[in-house]
């Protein structure tokens, strides 16, 4: 009876829970669950944040737009808005509790995620933070952040992408951050974003596909030194799963293939339609799960199939498209008019379950 009973407690908190992020944020995608809970697994999640900058001019970075007297006009009121709307999209995600971790890109500095983790009702999480400046000629970078209490790094190495015979040019860094998952199995994440398309997809290419064959061989030496450990990439790749950088120079595989330990497996491949980001008239889908095989045979602690990989579509995060008809991101800034609302991408999460 006493079972019965905590039965009905647990479905009844479920039920508000659900009613109230529901009641904020409508619309949420039909495939969405609040799972998994407590020690059953834990949830990682992937957010391009469309220009998160600090209000203040920083003279060593290109960030005068992003100012108060800069032409996107980005005061401290605005600064806040992001803050807490960026807030209510992690928290929605979550579902009953905040994703263990969170992969960023497309911020400025330490700072302003460290202020989304603790001057937000994030700070109850006691999310702890791990960034690296990198030589982006914008300043922009990328970050992970985590729940103590579900992931406990060891490692974190910022990879420097250097273009061989291109000196001046910069991009991003590959951030890799090794740690257990309940003082367990070892996992270890790559946050990334790579080369824009700016100037051409053919001409751009190249760029995209050194940044590629890079993490490749990252991934190798690693798979050789801890053989049982499992790697996730995420972010935002700048190519869509099927093209060059992604199959041929990070050579992923498709995840309905029976998994090897030592190959990596694009999970979004398995996405038909929709996407994370849209171009005039076409959705891509270019922020993206790729793992390795060991989390894909189910041999080992950690296990997940090529369906815990979603795309969270909910509807407060896009609005009609009047232009191009369907529908398009709910964006910050469209040019420099600021429109107030999340992102221009839609944020990505997996589910990764613990034996």
């Amino acid at each position: 009876m006493m079972k019965t009973l905590l039965t009905a407690i647990c479905t009844s908190l479920s039920l508000g829970i659900s009613a109230q992020v529901s009641a904020d944020f409508p619309g949420f995608p039909l495939d969405y669950t609040t799972s998994p809970v407590g020690k059953s697994g834990i949830r990682l999640m992937f957010y391009n944040l469309e220009n998160l900058f600090d209000p203040e001019n920083d003279s060593l970075k290109n960030d005068d737009s992003f100012t108060p007297e800069g032409n996107n006009h980005w005061t401290y009121g605005r600064y806040r808005e992001k803050l807490e709307k960026t807030y209510k999209v992690i928290s929605s995600v979550g579902g009953w509790e905040p994703p263990a971790i969170i992969g960023f890109c497309e911020l400025e500095n330490r700072k302003v995620i460290h202020e989304l983790v603790t001057m937000t009702p994030l700070a109850r999480y006691n999310y702890q933070l791990i960034h690296e400046e990198s030589g982006d000629a914008r300043g922009i970078d990328v970050a992970l952040v985590y729940r103590p209490d579900k992931f406990k790094p060891f490692t974190h190495v910022a990879h420097k992408v250097i273009f061989k015979g291109d000196t001046k040019s910069t991009t991003r860094d590959l951030l890799m951050v090794g740690g257990t998952v309940y003082d367990g199995d070892t996992l270890f994440v790559f946050v990334n974003h790579w080369p824009s398309k700016f100037g051409g997809a053919k001409e751009t290419e190249p760029r995209r596909m050194h940044a590629a064959r890079q993490l490749r061989g990252i991934c190798d030496s690693l798979m050789k030194r801890h053989p049982t450990a499992g790697i996730i990439l995420t972010g935002d790749f700048n190519d869509e799963p099927h093209e060059p950088s992604m199959m041929e120079g990070l050579g992923t595989l498709y995840p309905d293939t029976a998994a090897k330990p030592t190959e990596l497996y694009n999970l979004m491949l398995r996405f038909k339609d929709g996407g994370t980001h849209k171009f005039q008239k076409t959705w891509s889908i270019i922020d993206q799960f790729v793992v390795s095989g060991n989390l894909l045979d189910n041999k080992n602690g950690l296990s997940l199939t090529r369906m815990d990989a979603r795309i969270f579509k909910a509807d407060f995060l896009v609005e009609p498209d009047e232009t191009n008809l369907g529908d398009k991101p709910n964006r910050t800034y469209v040019g420099m008019k600021y429109q107030g609302g999340f992102s221009d991408h839609l944020p990505i999460y997996l589910d990764i379950w613990v034996k």
